[in-house]
């Protein structure tokens, strides 16, 4: 069994954010398999698939960014899935607005939704998919990250959505040493 976890914030206000970028491309995700990410338990939403024979969970995590890991976990324990098998989609400060990155464990890298993670679940060998969203250096760190995407931005996030559905079933399809190595 497979978990792939969208990071965001729960609400209103925060959709189109930069911090829901994980959301976004969860949510698109289901969608290319006609689905919605509607089941709650332990303060997440979830739905269950199947790809290639194997059970998928997608799990938004509905505790705020700073506090996923406590989500993550619960599922973890409850479904019974190793923390190897777990896919994190964060944004990332430090990466190329629209670009991503792949990465099969490491540090937080200062994003507080992968610190907690770590924290909670006792490992950070859990693997990434950190989508770029840029800095802007002269905007607080927290009002940038909270801040909406503008029309311009959120074409260049839409430009990648095709590109996060074939890295999210090449997940759950193939090695993920292979999936870096073909989209890295």
């Amino acid at each position: 069994m497979k978990l792939i976890v969208g990071l965001g914030n729960p609400g209103a206000d925060y959709v189109n954010t930069r911090h829901n970028v994980g959301f976004i491309v969860i949510d698109n995700f289901a969608k290319s398999y006609g689905i919605s990410i509607n089941k709650k338990k332990f303060n997440g939403q979830y739905a269950e698939l199947f790809i290639d024979g194997e059970k998928v969970l997608l799990l938004k995590p509905l505790s705020y960014m700073n506090l996923s890991g406590e989500v993550v976990k619960k599922y973890l324990d409850y479904f019974d899935i190793m923390p190897e098998d777990v896919l994190v989609i964060s944004d990332d400060l430090y990466l190329p607005f629209a670009s991503y990155r792949l990465r099969l464990f490491g540090s937080s890298g200062g994003h507080n939704g992968l610190k907690n993670i770590a924290n909670m679940i006792g490992t950070n060998r859990f693997k990434r998919f950190r989508i770029g969203i840029s800095n802007d250096k002269s905007v607080d760190t927290k009002d940038y990250v909270l801040g909406k995407f503008n029309s311009s931005e959120m074409k260049q996030i839409s430009d990648i959505l095709p590109i996060t559905v074939d890295i999210l079933n090449d997940f759950c399809s193939m090695s993920f040493e292979k999936v870096m190595s073909k989209y890295n």
